[in-house]
């Protein structure tokens, strides 16, 4: 007997979720504020803001810095992230998983603190790009946790908000979904700590992508 999808779309945030780029990302951020004489965000400053728009990631993470500081900024942290990037890796079972459920019929989006061009080469580079139906990053609509990233792909692929569901390792991503009244589950293996993740109550907190996996299986 085939068993009955609870979710139609499955959406993933990317960075700290399907690559391991979190701390490419933070230090790619510390090495800019050095390199213009802004105060260096610390490790964990720097790892809460990936997820969003990088601008906007920026003023969070280094909100005492002059307003006309902070696109030098981003040229400088691209500087340092674009000398990396093709070399980061999918986290193990990452990519097993997401072909495992377009095998099963689930539609797959990405929603990610990205920019669009940073997407594009993250997708070719994962070999990934065909698995996707849709896809939306930072500079093309509002930033996490505003909801309208999941819900644009909803109306895009024709999805119900009770029929999808958001992964991801952020508390932006989780507060994304809560306020697009999509289910959400949290990855502890990406950006931010367990107990910030957990305050937000996810439908599951899985440690990596074979507790995904098997969740997955049982539940969607």
């Amino acid at each position: 007997m085939q068993m009955v999808k609870h979710f139609d779309l499955i959406v993933f945030d990317w960075d700290g979720t399907l690559m391991d780029s979190t701390m490419v990302i933070a230090s790619s951020i510390q090495s800019a504020c050095r390199d213009l004489g802004v105060p260096v965000p610390s490790d964990e400053a720097a790892r809460h803001v990936i997820g969003m728009g990088l601008v906007q990631a920026l003023q969070h993470a280094v909100p005492d810095a002059p307003e006309a500081m902070y696109e030098p900024l981003a040229e400088r942290y691209r500087h340092y992230f674009l000398a990396q990037d093709e070399s980061i890796p999918l986290y193990a079972g990452a990519a097993e998983t997401i072909v495992e459920l377009h095998g099963a019929g689930h539609r797959l989006a990405v929603a990610t603190g990205k920019s669009r061009r940073g997407l594009e080469r993250a997708l070719d580079s994962s070999g990934l790009r065909r698995y996707f139906l849709a896809t939306r990053t930072a500079d093309q609509t509002f930033s996490k946790p505003h909801p309208a990233m999941l819900l644009e792909l909803m109306d895009e692929l024709g999805a119900d908000a009770g029929r999808t569901l958001m992964v991801g390792d952020t508390t932006h991503d989780l507060q994304m979904a809560i306020n697009a009244g999509v289910g959400a589950v949290g990855l502890t293996h990406g950006a931010h700590p367990e107990d910030q993740l957990r305050a937000l109550q996810p439908l599951a907190l899985l440690d990596d992508f074979h507790e995904l996996r098997a969740w997955l299986k049982a539940n969607a």
